[in-house]
């Protein structure tokens, strides 16, 4: 029989319900920081909770030259399975798993997919796995914060005493005063201060117009097709990402420190989701497909969303990727169970407004989260349709890794629950060769038979205008 879980709880001061970024600036020193920030759409459960933690018990970091880490994710899910906690009265992450898988993991799950040895880069992130047995939760529609330490080992063993040391340690680091200062970022030498793509405007709408061409011919029905953007490194990257959960606040948002390289995200795309409802691991999935910019005026910004919403191809897009995640989550949940409960409605978010589609289904009493994750990896909204041919477009045409962007950060927690985000407006952080540091960070779209070259490239420009800001202001 499992262990029951019974948490150590320690309430936190009115001082932290209102200044998570004093919390963050307290830990982020911390080995592994991790900050799932819901830093918006409070009132939806999507955006209800977020969760600060670090230093966790075991760690795992698989580039694409290590060893595949899924058997070693599924291990530690395993491991977290089944164990009694009150769901109820407590948030859904209490502690477990966090964990970055980057968009190249799929090549563990689909070989055909791996370009050869000499072709693969060895920084090229691959999974970051961590078991965290403490957490700061917050609800932000309670308006509470909370401690919450499990006692977890990385062996799974449960001990009350480890918990209240834990909780010990921990209420001292939250103390500590003053906040850690920042550093400066390492000079980089070798760039200019502007932004740089991999491709130019033209090429960028050559290569839709290609996409187009290969979709009339049958080869894929959609394809999303990224330009990365890089600029050299200002200020160290937990600073930019103060900046830019500020200048777009989103309900996936979320920091990663994972060593070689830091994750910084103001995503609004939830992938996928895991609740228990009496009894049953309810599976939602939230894919977004159709974009128009938000312009600050109000009867504007109702006549880009009307248009939106009457949009032929950006519906269709939408219903490709509904159709194709249908596929997918059928293939680990009960039959009868996957539905849409959701086609195409409009959401706003601080710079653009989006069709967003949910799709739910419950998930089979065999099926574990690994088998969840590797039968959806990565999600349809950011690769097309179908799916491993729409990867090998992107692969030829984008001619270089995306890293964590289009990969996914959440949690599997000790009480049945997960949470992952489609990593999209996503800024990556890595050391260069020479020691310089810089910042990547990819925007894309999906192109269909209806796209327009011109269109869609600009869309990519809209997409960047918010980390743009960030990085700017940073600097």
């Amino acid at each position: 029989m499992a262990q029951q879980v019974i948490p150590v709880v320690r309430q936190l001061d009115q001082d932290h319900k209102t200044d998570l970024v004093k919390l963050f600036r307290r830990l982020r020193h911390l080995p592994y920081c991790v900050w799932l920030d819901s830093a918006s759409d409070h009132q939806h459960d999507r955006g209800r909770y977020s969760f600060l933690t670090a230093d966790p018990v075991a760690w795992c970091r698989a580039d694409m030259t290590s060893p595949d880490p899924w058997p070693l994710l599924r291990q530690w899910c395993r491991g977290l399975q089944h164990r009694p906690l009150d769901t109820q009265t407590l948030p859904p992450f209490c502690g477990g798993l966090v964990g970055m898988i980057a968009y190249e993991a799929a090549w563990w799950l689909e070989p055909a997919l791996r370009p050869p040895p000499e072709q693969v880069p060895p920084e090229i992130p691959g999974m970051a796995l961590g078991l965290y047995d403490w957490t700061i939760a917050v609800d932000h529609r309670l308006e509470q914060v909370w401690l919450l330490s499990t006692g977890l080992s990385e062996t799974f063993e449960i001990d009350r005493e480890r918990a209240t040391k834990r909780a010990d340690q921990v209420m001292g680091w939250i103390a500590a005063d003053p906040c850690e200062p920042d550093s400066a970022a390492p000079p980089n030498p070798h760039s200019s201060a502007g932004v740089t793509s991999n491709f130019t405007d033209e090429q960028f709408a050559r290569s839709v117009a290609e996409i187009i061409e290969g979709i009339r011919e049958g080869d894929t029905f959609q394809v999303n097709l990224a330009q990365t953007l890089t600029r050299r490194a200002t200020c160290p990257a937990k600073s930019l990402y103060e900046r830019l959960r500020l200048v777009n606040p989103a309900p996936y948002a979320a920091y990663f420190d994972c060593g070689a390289y830091q994750v910084l995200s103001s995503s609004p795309e939830g992938f996928l989701q895991v609740r228990i409802e009496e009894g049953q691991r309810v599976v939602v999935t939230r894919p977004i497909k159709g974009t128009v910019r938000r312009t600050g005026d109000k009867s504007e910004d109702a006549r880009l969303g009307g248009e939106l919403l009457a949009s032929e191809k950006d519906r269709a897009e939408n219903i490709m990727i509904v159709d194709l995640m249908r596929n997918d989550l059928s293939r680990v949940c009960e039959d009868q169970s996957v539905e849409v409960t959701g086609l195409c409605e409009l959401e706003s978010y601080q710079r653009v407004q989006h069709l967003v589609s949910t799709v739910r289904g419950v998930l089979c009493p065999d099926s574990d989260m690994t088998d969840l994750l590797a039968a959806c990896f990565p999600g349809g909204s950011i690769t097309g349709a179908p799916k491993v041919e729409a990867m090998r477009t992107i692969a030829r045409l984008e001619k270089r890794p995306r890293g964590a962007y289009c990969g996914s950060l959440g949690y599997v927690s000790l009480s049945g629950a997960a949470d992952f985000n489609i990593l999209i407006r996503t800024v990556t952080e890595r050391l260069r060769e020479d020691g310089s540091a810089a910042w990547e960070f990819p925007v894309g779209g999906g192109i269909t038979a209806r796209s327009d070259p011109q269109e869609e490239t600009e869309e990519t420009w809209v997409k960047a205008a918010s980390l743009l800001e960030a990085i700017e202001a940073a600097g």
